[in-house]
């Protein structure tokens, strides 16, 4: 009995030990637990601390990236931010318009700023009826072109500046000259543009213009597929101008010496100060003060009494055309009086079927089969931007694909009704020599450039059609 007491109690001590050993292991078990469970809450936290330095470092390097970006594209903006504040001009609906301009892209200079970046205006590109052109550049090094206008600021000067800020200072095309900023202080009034290189299109056609830098030495000849690119690029920028930009601008004023070329001869179209801003939905647009743009160049419609809409364009790159496809004036007295007013001679020549002498003569003749194409291609696209009506003449769309061959041409009826001579049959041209010299001239003869003979008329009425037909078929 004893024996068995004993056993049991033995037992009873063995599973005492057990059971406390089972408890000291889930102490140290749950202990075990809570330690690893702090660590690794203190690594997570550790972690997310670096991530989250990580990420600020990060945001932090993207800000001053994007600051850096933003100081190298604006270092100009900067200090003209810094002086607007010092400029107060009295000025009434002035200084209202140029208020809401600087809500678009072009930024304020005060004249401190432009004497500095044109070193006290020593470098002169040119000079116009509205001002001087200098050489400048920004802060940043961006070199810059700055037309500072005349003091006087009569309504002619006044009307230019509102129209270059309003119509280019809210548009960038490749084909555009672009304007970075203005200045408007009590002394200085100047417009502030991109510099481009090669200056203007009218020095690579008749030689170096007066007061253009580097007018002196002859120009470079140009190839002709560097001019029917140029021809083509700046069809570009006015077909934007008419069609693909936010409101319609009709710029009056197409002519050579308005078509600045970059470093590798891009076409910009410059000079907006007779541009019109219009609602697409405005087919004409009215103008007042006379005629507008440049003898010689202007569409009929412009010195008459008749309204105007962007076709007043397609016409003058016409007559740019004739002046690139002839590396000459339109009108020039030296060539003889059968070739004296270009064009006509053009029309006289292609009316015989001989299109391959106009070819043969332009730019010293044109020998590569391809090149000669395209210039059969320019001179009946110039025959129809020329047309009297301005409904018979193409659209610029048009035009930049006939010219690219991308749009059949369709035969050119005579643009130059109105100066035949109902006697002979011959075309006057004294008359249009007179519209080189004087825009009175032209605006004097209104009853004899209206009177289209009936033959004319029908012609002109049936293009629209022709050219809306041959759209189609491309």
């Amino acid at each position: 009995m004893t024996q068995i007491l004993t056993k049991l109690t033995a037992r009873k001590h063995r599973r005492a030990d057990m059971g406390n050993a089972v408890a000291i292991i889930s102490s140290i078990a749950g202990a075990v637990t809570v330690v690893v469970m702090i660590v690794l809450i203190r690594r997570c936290t550790l972690v997310k601390r670096k991530m989250r330095k990580k990420m600020k470092k990060k945001i932090v390097e993207k800000v001053m990236e994007e600051l850096e970006r933003r100081n190298r594209e604006g270092a100009a903006a900067q200090v003209c931010d810094a002086a607007l504040d010092d400029v107060v001009i009295e000025i009434g609906p002035m200084e209202k318009f140029l208020t809401e301009i600087l809500n678009e892209k072009p930024m304020r200079f005060s004249s401190e700023q432009l004497a500095a970046c044109t070193r006290n205006f020593s470098t002169e590109l040119g000079s116009g009826g509205y001002g001087v052109v200098y050489k400048g550049d920004l802060p940043n090094g961006l070199a810059v072109a700055v037309k500072v206008l005349k003091v006087s600021m009569n309504r002619k000067v006044q009307e230019a500046f509102m129209a270059e800020i309003g119509t280019i200072g809210r548009t960038y095309h490749v084909h555009l000259v672009r304007l970075y900023g203005f200045c408007f202080d009590r002394d200085t009034k100047a417009l502030v543009y991109e510099f481009l290189e090669n200056g203007s299109l009218e020095k690579y056609l008749y030689g170096g213009a007066a007061g253009e830098e580097g007018a002196a030495a002859p120009p470079p000849r140009l190839e002709w597929k560097t001019l029917h690119g140029i021809a083509v690029g700046t069809a570009k920028g006015i077909r934007y101008l008419h069609e693909e930009c936010q409101q319609r601008i009709v710029h009056y004023d197409i002519k050579p010496a308005n078509i600045l070329l970059t470093g590798d001869f891009t076409p910009k179209v410059a000079d907006f100060g007779l541009a019109r801003l219009g609602e697409r939905e405005n087919t004409h647009m009215s103008l007042t003060g006379g005629g507008r743009g440049t003898p010689g160049y202007a569409a009929p419609e412009l010195w008459m009494a008749l309204p105007a809409t962007e076709k007043c364009d397609v016409y003058s790159f016409g007559m740019v055309l004739f002046e690139i496809l002839g590396r000459r004036r339109n009108f020039d007295p030296g060539h003889g009086e059968s070739k004296e007013w270009f064009p006509r001679w053009v029309w006289e020549r292609y009316e015989q079927g001989e299109i391959e002498t106009v070819v043969s003569c332009a730019d010293g003749g044109i020998e590569d089969e391809e090149d000669r194409e395209k210039a059969e291609m320019m001179c009946k696209v110039a025959l129809w931007c020329v047309q009297f009506q301005p409904a018979a003449r193409p659209t610029m769309s048009s035009v930049v694909r006939m010219l690219e061959g991308e749009m059949a041409i369709v035969p050119p009826v005579n643009p130059f009704h109105y100066v035949m001579d109902s006697s002979s049959g011959s075309t006057s041209s004294g008359l249009w020599s007179g519209t080189y010299q004087s825009s009175r001239d032209t605006t004097g003869r209104d009853s004899g450039l209206s009177s289209v003979s009936p033959a004319a008329k029908s012609d002109d009425a049936m293009i629209p059609d022709v050219i809306k037909r041959t759209d189609a078929s491309v």
